[in-house]
């Protein structure tokens, strides 16, 4: 997994003989920081609006009033930005996994905790969950992306363990396939990207309490 904030920026902090330069130094670099988060989230933004391959280096300068060639001071590429994006939104859900995985349970309970993982990334890593709906083709033709293909394995060998082995202890029907059943799960939840507004009538814990009283117990009163 690639982590995120690899790309680092050009500017160092000052190197001078005295105290003041290494703290100009050291301002000069938080700065820098700064900036460059800052230029990742307009751009984060107008990849959710517009779309990866629509935006352009000039419209992210543009919506940070700069030129398009001070861009390049904090990133050597529009690939550099995304791949921040991206790989910050895996190593986030990669690690809420983990932590449910870590802290036991039945599938059930585990199956649950992952839907929740998933929903809370929809506010805070809406541009990336969009751009791996509309861009995922168009990205995994660069060698620098690799880890997408990787992440998303990795991801359901997770869900599809915690399935089968609800099959096998009598919790989930056994006449379902494990990796369908993991594939709609996924696409149903990350499609709500699209429709959900945090400020709507109900939040990102409430719409994942809504999905999972329908995944676990369907809509239908009784048997047909």
């Amino acid at each position: 997994m690639v982590s995120a904030g690899k790309d680092s920026g050009p500017h160092r902090g000052g190197s001078g003989g005295s105290g003041g330069g290494r703290r100009r130094g050291r301002g000069s670099s938080v700065l820098a920081s700064e900036r460059r988060e800052h230029l990742v989230r307009l751009a984060a933004e107008l990849f959710a609006e517009k779309g990866y391959q629509a935006t352009t280096v000039r419209n992210i300068a543009d919506e940070a009033g700069i030129l398009s060639g001070s861009l390049y001071h904090h990133f050597d590429s529009k690939e550099s930005i995304v791949d921040e994006i991206l790989s910050s939104f895996f190593d986030e859900l990669n690690a809420a996994n983990k932590a449910v995985l870590e802290g036991g349970g039945d599938p059930h309970t585990v199956l649950a905790e992952l839907v929740r993982n998933c929903f809370r990334t929809l506010v805070p890593h809406r541009a990336a969950v969009m751009v791996m709906q509309n861009d995922w083709n168009y990205l995994r033709q660069f060698d620098r992306f690799d880890y997408l293909a990787r992440a998303e394995e990795e991801t359901e060998r997770l869900w599809v363990g915690q399935i089968k082995r609800g099959q096998e202890t009598g919790l989930f029907r056994d006449d379902i396939d494990a990796r369908l059943t993991y594939r709609m799960i996924r696409d149903t939840i990350w499609v709500a990207v699209r429709w959900f507004h945090p400020a709507g009538r109900l939040d990102a814990e409430r719409v994942a309490d809504h999905y999972i009283a329908v995944l676990f117990d369907g809509i239908s009163t009784g048997p047909r």
